[in-house]
């Protein structure tokens, strides 16, 4: 945040406004600017309010918004998205002693479905035998037939005496 807030003090002194100014214009307090432009995010209760404040400074001076907002975002969720390992494993260990003291009955009990994996593997089984199937049907219909003509010709009727 303290980038982001150089940036927008480096482009107000360079239009030649002042902190006084630009809370005039801006209807803020002064403080809120500075606090901006410090980068002091903790001065600001509400980060809805301390993006909307980013927005409305940015447009202010003459800035594109979105951009400056995306950048606020960025450093948001950096800020906020890093949860610690030691914090993850105390809410996975209070979870499972909540599992624990809960009272169990069997009129209470859970009953997990079971996975139907069986509707699968027949789908899978009918779609093979229907390759198959059509396998066998199109090779069938591909072999060339018996040619049978040329043998008769060459054939010699011979008689068998016993």
């Amino acid at each position: 945040m303290k980038e982001l807030g150089e940036y927008l003090k480096r482009t107000r002194n360079s239009n030649g406004v002042s902190i006084a100014e630009a809370a005039e214009d801006l209807d803020l307090q002064a403080v809120i600017l500075e606090n901006l432009e410090s980068g002091n995010v903790r001065a600001f209760k509400d980060m809805y309010e301390l993006r909307e404040a980013v927005k409305v400074y940015a447009k202010y001076l003459g800035l594109s918004p979105d951009k400056i907002v995306d950048e606020f975002n960025d450093f948001l969720f950096e800020h906020t998205s890093k949860i610690s390992l030691d914090d993850i494993k105390m809410a996975q260990k209070n979870k499972e002693k909540k599992e624990e003291n809960k009272i169990k009955s069997p009129y209470t009990k859970e009953y997990k479905e079971p996975k139907r994996i069986w509707p699968i593997i027949y789908i899978i089984m009918g779609l093979i035998l229907l390759v198959i199937i059509i396998y066998l049907i199109i090779s069938s219909q591909n072999k060339a037939p018996i040619r049978v003509d040329e043998l008769k010709e060459r054939m010699v009727n011979y008689e068998f005496t016993y």
